[in-house]
C-alpha cells in the first residue's frame, strides 16, 4: 500500500460553466480525508469550457486537477466520459474516487468498476478514515445504515448532498493538468437531444429550496401552482412517485429511493403522505415544511413545521404574501 492514498473527485458543472455546489461540497471531503492520510486530493473536469471549473476547484482545495476542454464533451455521454476516466486511473492511481448520487455520477460510477475491477459503494452518507476508508449508505429504504469497506485498491463512490463542506477559495491554488487526450470519436451512444431547465429554474440536486407535490396535488394544474411558489421562493420542483406515474411531472422531478435525493436548506412537502420510500430521498434538508389536511400523515413526525389543512386553501394566502414581500 502507498504512502499517499489520493482521492479524485469528479466535477459536475452548471450552464455557466462553474463547478456545482455538490462538487465544491465534495472536494471538501475530500480535503479532509485526504488531510487524515497524509495523501492529496484531485479533481477531474471535462466539458467545453473546463478551464472556468478548474480554476475555481484549484482555489478551494485541489492540490491537482486534471481538465479536457474540448466542443465534443459540451453533452454528457456515458461511454466518452467512462474512456477517458479510465484512460487517467490508469495512468494516476488513485485509492478513492467520489462523485456526486446525481444522475451523472449513478450512471458513470458502475461503467468504471467494471471496467477497472474496483469496489463500488452508492449512496453515501457518511465517509471515514480509520487506516481504510470506511463507507455509511442508508439501507432497507432509508430504514437503517450499512457500514462497508471496499477491499479492492481503488474505491469509487456516490455521495449524498451535504456529507461534505465546500472551502473558501485560497491562495496559492493548486496545479491545473491538461488530460493529452482525445475524445473518442466513435461510440454505441449518440445524445440526440436534451432538454433544458425554463429559464431560473435550478437543478433539484443543486436547488437550495425544494418544493414538492405529492398525489393529493390531484393532477398538472397543482403543480403549476408549486412552480410558483418555487419561483418565489427561488427553488426548484419536486415530485413523490405517485404524480410522476400519473403523468403530472416529469420523471427528472421525482425526488425518493428511486429518484433524486435531495439535501435543501428549506424543503417543502405539499400533499405527501411520507412515505419511507419518499423521505429516503430529503430525509436530510435542514429544515421541513408539511402541508397536508390529514393530521395523522406521517409526513408530520419528521417536518420542523407542519401544516394540517388543504392546500388549495392554504398556499393561495402564502402566495399572496410572497408576491407582496417579492414586489417590496
Amino acid at each position: 500500500m502507498k504512502d499517499s492514498m489520493d482521492i479524485l473527485v469528479i466535477s459536475e458543472q452548471t450552464d455557466d460553466k462553474s463547478p456545482t455546489r455538490l462538487t465544491l461540497e465534495l472536494l471538501g471531503l475530500g480535503r479532509r480525508l485526504a488531510a487524515e492520510n497524509n495523501g492529496r486530493v484531485g479533481a477531474v473536469v471535462l466539458g467545453e469550457g473546463a478551464d472556468i471549473a478548474s480554476r475555481e476547484l484549484a482555489e478551494r482545495g485541489a492540490d491537482l486537477v486534471y481538465f479536457l476542454d474540448n466542443p465534443a464533451l459540451s453533452r454528457y455521454n456515458p461511454e466518452v466520459w467512462a474512456t477517458l476516466l479510465e484512460s487517467l486511473l490508469r495512468r494516476n492511481p488513485a485509492s478513492l474516487m467520489l462523485a456526486g448520487h446525481t444522475s451523472l455520477g449513478q450512471d458513470l460510477l458502475p461503467r468504471l468498476a467494471f471496467s477497472l475491477g474496483a469496489g463500488l459503494v452508492t449512496d453515501c452518507v457518511e465517509i471515514r478514515w480509520d487506516g481504510s476508508f470506511l463507507f455509511t449508505k442508508p439501507v432497507y429504504g432509508g430504514n437503517a445504515v450499512a457500514g462497508i469497506k471496499v477491499l479492492t485498491p481503488l474505491a469509487l463512490a456516490t455521495v449524498r448532498a451535504r456529507v461534505g463542506e465546500a472551502l473558501p477559495p485560497s491562495s496559492p491554488g493548486g496545479e491545473l493538468i491538461p488530460i493529452d487526450q482525445d475524445p473518442p470519436q466513435e461510440t454505441r451512444l449518440t445524445v440526440k437531444d436534451r432538454h433544458y431547465l425554463e429559464a431560473g429554474e435550478c437543478p433539484l440536486e443543486e436547488a437550495r429550496v425544494v418544493v414538492s407535490g405529492g398525489r393529493g396535488m390531484g393532477g398538472e394544474e397543482g403543480f403549476e401552482v408549486l412552480r410558483e411558489l418555487a419561483r418565489l421562493l427561488g427553488g426548484a420542483v419536486g415530485a413523490s412517485r405517485p404524480p410522476v406515474d400519473a403523468g403530472w411531472v416529469p420523471s427528472t422531478c421525482q425526488v425518493g429511493i428511486t429518484g433524486k435525493v435531495v439535501a435543501p436548506a428549506l424543503y417543502v412537502a405539499v400533499a405527501i403522505s411520507g412515505s419511507s420510500q419518499h423521505l429516503s430521498g430529503m430525509g436530510d434538508s435542514g429544515k421541513i415544511v408539511a402541508i397536508n389536511k390529514d393530521p395523522e400523515a406521517y409526513i408530520f413526525k419528521v417536518s420542523d413545521y407542519g401544516v394540517v389543512g388543504d392546500w388549495r386553501e392554504v398556499l393561495p394566502a402564502f402566495l399572496s404574501k410572497l408576491r407582496e414581500l417579492a414586489s417590496a
